[in-house]
């Protein structure tokens, strides 16, 4: 039985937010890094396997998606520790957290592959619209501008999905 554990803060950490509130976003953060290292996964399985005669431009272009994502995922891991907390992008806790679904599975339908990333890019920008306004209300400008970056390059990504099946 998996039990959720006591988010860990070093008491060191010398910033100006309180401890309660750091604790709450060290979570929103661990939860996103986790959703985002699964969507990072999940685009490059979609690189990896994609075909059609579409191939080599989804190939090119899932590529550049997971290096924007490997993007992210450095920005969030590292304000998690920032703040003192632990970033936790195991194998095991992404799979155990994340809330994406696993849900890629024909790639021979270069447009199912396509609505299928891009329900995942939508889920992310969702879910990272929450927690810029969860950051905001625990007065962290700094976790909130950094969950504004990131859903605006989701939102440029989820624009060119949904653009190439059109």
């Amino acid at each position: 039985m998996i039990t959720e554990k006591k988010v860990e803060v070093i008491k060191e950490n010398h910033s100006s937010i309180n401890l309660i509130n750091k604790e709450q976003l060290i979570k929103i953060l661990n939860q996103q890094l986790a959703d985002t290292i699964d969507l990072n996964s999940q685009v490059k399985q979609a690189h990896w396997n994609v075909k059609g005669s579409n191939f080599y431009t989804l190939h090119q272009m899932f590529d550049e998606f997971a290096s924007e994502t490997l993007e992210f995922i450095d920005i969030i891991a590292e304000r998690i520790t920032a703040l003192g907390g632990v970033a936790e992008g195991g194998v095991v806790t992404v799979s155990r957290k994340t809330r994406l679904e696993s849900s890629l599975g024909n790639f021979q339908v270069e447009e199912s592959v396509v609505k299928e990333l891009s329900l995942k890019y939508q889920q992310l920008s969702s879910s990272t619209r929450e927690a810029i306004n969860f950051s905001e209300d625990l007065r962290d400008a700094a976790t909130a501008d950094l969950f504004t970056e990131v859903v605006r390059g989701l939102d440029k990504t989820l624009w060119m999905l949904e653009a190439h099946i059109q």
